[in-house]
């Protein structure tokens, strides 16, 4: 297993500054997160649910509490960290805002993350599926899946140099998302450093038909859909104008990576960082 820290973590606790989102002209920042704490907490407990019952999309990983799985960096960040125990057995982490947000009308959102990788080689991350993406609170009040909305922000499998950001809306075969593989566009992933990944949520038309949500990957645009484009007045409200909660996370195998191999390597060469969230309005 090959072993990497982030260099954030590195730094003496008491010398890091907050590492802050970015102001954006014209824009308010709603709420964020900078994942201030000591190395090895949990991330805080009045703002997010640390998921361990999550069994979705046959995915390998049991998820837990445990810092070893999801833990404050002390250098400003959080880290997803999947682990492979002796008996072959995976656990990772995944996190769920408590709150939610809802795209206010006539006016832009945006829901960004800044997001690092961990360096394995591809050919040690086959399986492994780190995402940023939010949820349709609905889903918290009994609305199924995928009738709820979904927006994956950023996506990425098997290592590869391939980020996704796609849509799940409305029936669970078919419809305007063209489920079960969503409706989305990939764009190519840098492989080193930290990045901003981010949706953009544009209500200012009145029309919902001109109403967009598009993708940024540091900053530059790489995909956008308008309510046009979904043709359905309540599957586009479901995903633009009703409330989404955030969720990051690592899972292990599933439908879409496939399961993991003998070289699939755990640790933190392995791992999604992440410095900050944030959620903007104009």
């Amino acid at each position: 297993m090959r072993f990497q820290q982030s260099l954030l973590a590195c730094v003496a606790p008491g010398l890091v500054a907050a590492i802050t989102p970015p102001n954006i002209n014209g824009m308010s920042i709603v709420w964020s997160e900078d994942f201030e704490g000591p190395a090895g907490a949990s991330p805080k407990g009045n703002v997010w649910n640390v998921m361990d019952a999550i069994n979705t999309n046959n995915e390998v990983q049991t998820y837990t509490t445990s810092n070893q799985n999801v833990q404050i960096s002390g250098g400003g960040t959080i880290q997803f960290v999947p682990r492979k125990s002796p008996a072959g057995l995976w656990t990772s982490g995944r996190i769920e805002t408590k709150g939610s947000w809802t795209p206010a009308p006539g006016k832009v959102t945006k829901i960004q993350a800044n997001i690092l990788l961990g360096s394995n080689p591809t050919i040690n991350k086959q399986g492994l599926w780190p995402a940023f993406w939010a949820l349709g609170d609905a889903m918290r009040h009994g609305t199924q899946w995928p009738a709820a909305g979904e927006i994956d922000i950023m996506e990425q499998v098997n290592g590869l140099p391939t980020g996704y950001g796609t849509l799940h809306c409305g029936t669970s075969v078919g419809g305007p998302c063209a489920e079960p593989l969503g409706r989305g566009k990939t764009v190519a992933m840098p492989v080193d450093g930290f990045h901003t990944w981010g949706v953009t949520i544009d209500r200012t038309n009145d029309d919902w038909r001109a109403q967009t949500i598009s993708w940024q990957l540091d900053g530059n645009t790489f995909s956008t859909v308008t309510g046009a484009d979904i043709n359905d007045a309540p599957i586009w409200s479901s995903l633009a104008h009703s409330p989404l909660y955030v969720i990051l996370n690592v899972a292990i195998g599933g439908d879409w990576p496939g399961a993991p191999n003998a070289l699939t390597e755990d640790g933190y060469g392995s791992m999604m960082e992440v410095q900050w969230v944030a959620i903007y309005s104009s």
